[in-house]
């Protein structure tokens, strides 16, 4: 039987498509890609630097007890001059845990990207676009045009900065796998991709690496094929040699080192063996047991003047490791990147205690199958990896002391499990109950699936890339004769980090929009130009 259906349409039903199509606007916003550059007599561009004189507002405050509290509040400014080194330095990224997926994830994406490759997918062809990095795929406002339209620039432009494609690989891992192999271990990638590059990817062999037992779990001692004999200040000698060789071999003006293998366990920090540089040292050259592997790398990469990122949450950076950065000037960062449901979750509580909403409990459960995780089934690594995702939102509680009485806090709880059936893929569900008016309920539950490696790969990018743009940065103030380099704690990063690493004295700043903001001020500053805020 053939049945035929006809379509009646009300006369007095609203044309809701026309409608809309009437409600459209002119666009009022854009993107320009051409090279920023700022016309003013208090920016300066030369031939070999860029300088800049920059007015910083702020607001001192002091608070008076006395007769009743007060608040005063006192506008301050500060002139600085900014001068940024035009040339971009050749730069070299050394990962440790190279054959590992992050660091075979990183390598295949720069490599496709270099050598222009598409490859097939069950969704069609794709290429190697680097969405997810800040420096290569995010816009910032510069200001309106003459139509007062709003016009943006991607970030890159605002300085000179490393192209992608120009950047040197190398690193170590304690397995001895080539990267074509580490890649197919991993299971990130696309298999027509990696059929692709297994011939490049098969050259690439990372260094024997540092190794002690007492600081991976069980479970990864039959990877250990590939170390460097010896006591820990033999294997500190042997990584700065690698870091000399890599440099020389590349014609290489900057080395930047990447921690991006496994967790490790907490090293105890003590007086008299790795609170100052000295005790640091003394203690690596005595092969005590409190030196971690992660801390000879970052000792290797200080006193070779290479700057050390450390993408896991252990302590790394014990006193005297900082105390060493300090003395020798060196860039340090960190500690554990910031990629999934931890930079989410940031975001969500600062917009809900940024809108009155007092978040109560923040109950978060994750689950994947990569040996980052299977490590973690070790409750010793599993310490470190819980603090650092526990503590991401204690500046933003603290910013608000009408709905959080002092050291009062939402109840947090973190659960993670190995899914070995799930390999780098991640899933994550999310529950957040706040109160909200006369204390009513508010409930936000949140479910993301994504790739661990594709969230962590462009975080190490756009370090690498920052790093070394701050690198030829220095500036003065108008109470200082002579300019400076940055400080050695690249608190600027904190975007990046959960655990953001500051110099002494200075507030963790835990809010995902106020660590961009910096990023993007600071590099608004260098050519002279005022914050968005």
């Amino acid at each position: 039987n053939l049945v035929v259906c006809k379509t009646f349409v009300r006369s007095d039903m609203p044309d809701n498509e026309g409608h809309q199509k009437g409600m459209i606007r002119d666009q009022t916003t854009y993107t320009s890609f051409g090279e920023v550059s700022v016309q003013s007599p208090r920016v300066r561009y030369q031939e070999d630097v860029i300088e800049a004189d920059y007015r910083y507002e702020s607001t001192a405050v002091r608070v008076d007890k006395e007769g009743g509290e007060t608040v005063w509040a006192e506008p301050r400014e500060q002139w600085y001059r900014f001068r940024t080194v035009r040339r971009v330095s050749r730069l070299g990224l050394m990962q440790v845990g190279w054959g590992g997926n992050n660091g075979s994830t990183l390598t295949a994406a720069l490599l496709a990207k270099r050598e222009g490759l598409t490859w097939e997918t069950r969704a069609g062809v794709e290429s190697a676009e680097l969405k997810g990095t800040l420096t290569q795929a995010a816009t910032v406002r510069l200001g309106f045009d003459s139509n007062g339209c709003d016009v943006f620039v991607p970030l890159r432009s605002l300085l000179p900065m490393v192209n992608p494609d120009h950047i040197v690989l190398g690193g170590w891992d304690i397995s001895f796998a080539n990267l074509a192999d580490a890649m197919d271990r991993a299971k990130v990638l696309e298999p027509d991709l990696r059929s692709k590059l297994r011939k490049k990817m098969q050259e690439l062999v990372p260094l024997p690496a540092a190794f002690d037992p007492d600081y991976i779990a069980k479970n990864q001692l039959p990877r250990a094929d590939n170390i460097i004999p010896g006591d820990k200040a033999a294997q500190l000698e042997q990584l700065r040699k690698d870091l000399r060789e890599f440099k020389t071999n590349n014609n290489l003006d900057l080395v930047v080192v990447i921690w991006t293998g496994n967790s490790e366990k907490y090293s105890e920090e003590i007086s008299g063996v790795n609170n100052t540089a000295e005790a640091l040292l003394d203690s690596i050259r005595a092969n005590h047991t409190q030196v971690s592997p992660s801390t000879l790398y970052a000792v290797a990469s200080i006193l070779e003047g290479c700057p050390y990122v450390n993408g896991s949450p252990q302590n790394t950076f014990v006193p005297g490791c900082i105390d060493l950065a300090e003395k020798h000037d060196v860039f340090i960062a960190g500690d554990d990147f910031k990629s999934g449901q931890t930079k989410l979750k940031s975001v969500l509580v600062d917009y809900l205690v940024s809108c009155g909403v007092k978040v109560k409990t923040m109950v978060t459960y994750n689950h994947l199958g990569n040996n980052d995780m299977y490590q973690l089934t070790d409750e010793v690594m599993w310490k470190p990896k819980s603090a650092s995702k526990s503590r991401v939102i204690e500046d933003i509680v603290d910013s608000n002391g009408i709905l959080y009485k002092p050291g009062e806090r939402p109840d947090h709880v973190v659960v993670v499990k190995y899914v070995s059936f799930l390999g780098d893929s991640k899933r994550d569900v999310s529950e957040y109950v706040s109160e909200g008016f006369i204390n009513s309920h508010y409930t936000t539950i949140m479910h993301n699936e994504c790739l661990d490696s594709i969230l962590c790969a462009p975080l190490m990018l756009d370090l690498a890339i920052l790093i070394e743009l701050f690198s030829r940065m220095s500036f003065t103030r108008n109470d200082m004769d002579h300019f400076e380099p940055m400080h050695p704690i690249l608190s600027a990063l904190s975007f990046f980090m959960k655990l953001p690493r500051t110099p002494p004295g200075e507030p963790i700043v835990n809010s995902l929009s106020r660590q961009r903001a910096c990023i993007e001020n600071l590099l608004k500053a260098c050519i002279g130009l005022a914050p968005e805020n």
